[in-house]
């Protein structure tokens, strides 16, 4: 089991959603999971419906069988800190360095070592482990950048080569990716049965692939339940409408001819659909990945929905093994 679960997806597809409920379905039976989230946008303390996370690890939620979830938004700042302390012994000196601006302007000029920081804070706590020897968590599930970003995020030992050939941000840099290309970590990408989606979903996993990152599985999510079947879905494209206004008349129904136009018209939509989502399951049939879909949920997402994808998760069995 890929202890970092890495999860992306093109915006719009309810990737934070997604990267929350694993990291629900994963602490089952007294398991403890980190949720990080690197873009700060607070879209974790929205769905736990929580106040605005700080930089600090905190639990949110108690999963099935009284496994914990702590979460924590990586601020580049606030983590640049925390390394000059940790490796430069400069408390004091890197807040003053923060009151100048110095901090701000090392993470806006310098991107790689942005990266570095927000990746390399979620890789620490992959290592972490307690008095004991034990693991501080069992998994972590990092909500990371868009599918067109997420590549260049991850491949952090790119980005610093351009910056600096050896030292300590170097050697940082090392070090996550020594953590990201191992088999201890799994990269998913979430996507929607639509074209757009679909195509970005095939475009960032070859440029996993390029890079020599682990890439996991395909998460569809939002999937629609057919309520047609093949043969209704094949006969919603003729003329039906003698047929359907006999068999509305047959039913009891007053004024059936009013309602054949609207309820073809439904039903021409609906076989369109169908099609056009087979088509784009094709296309994700041919990456070669394992390939999971996740429920539509059309009350809108709230906290029990959230329970409600964690345990569809749970229900697909060993999914992220």
């Amino acid at each position: 089991m890929s202890r970092l679960q890495v999860v992306s997806g093109k915006g719009g597809t309810g990737k934070t959603t997604v990267a929350a409920a694993l990291a629900l379905a994963l602490a089952t039976e007294g398991k403890r999971t980190l949720l990080v989230e690197v873009e700060g946008r607070q879209g974790i303390a929205q769905l736990f419906e929580t106040e605005a996370l700080p930089y600090e690890e905190r639990k949110i939620a108690v999963a099935s069988g009284g496994g914990e979830v702590y979460a924590l938004a990586i601020d580049a700042e606030r983590a640049l800190l925390d390394y000059l302390q940790m490796f430069y012994k400069l408390g004091s000196a890197g807040r003053a360095l923060k009151k100048i601006g110095a901090i701000d302007f090392a993470t806006t000029i310098a991107p790689g070592v942005r990266d570095v920081l927000l990746t390399g804070k979620a890789c620490e706590a992959v290592r972490r482990r307690d008095k004991q020897g034990r693991f501080t968590y069992d998994y972590v599930v990092m909500d990371a950048p868009p599918t067109g970003r997420v590549t260049r995020f991850l491949n952090v030992n790119d980005e610093v080569a351009g910056l600096a050939k050896i030292g300590p941000i170097y050697n940082q840099a090392q070090a996550v990716m020594r953590v990201l290309k191992s088999p201890g970590t799994a990269v998913h990408m979430v996507t929607l049965l639509e074209e757009m989606p679909v195509q970005e979903t095939a475009d960032g996993i070859t440029e996993l692939r390029a890079a020599e990152l682990p890439v996991g599985k395909v998460i569809v999510n939002q999937v629609r339940p057919h309520l047609l079947d093949e043969a209704a879905v094949r006969a919603a494209g003729g003329d039906r409408r003698e047929e359907v206004a006999a068999s509305l008349r047959t039913a009891g129904v007053a004024a059936p001819a009013q309602l054949v136009g609207p309820l073809l018209g439904q039903a021409a939509e609906h076989a369109q659909r169908v099609e056009l989502e087979r088509e784009q399951r094709a296309v994700l049939a041919r990456l070669g990945l394992p390939t999971y879909e996740l429920p539509f949920i059309g009350e809108g997402m709230d906290l029990a929905g959230l329970y409600r994808l964690a345990g569809e998760l749970r229900h697909l069995g060993e999914v992220f093994a």
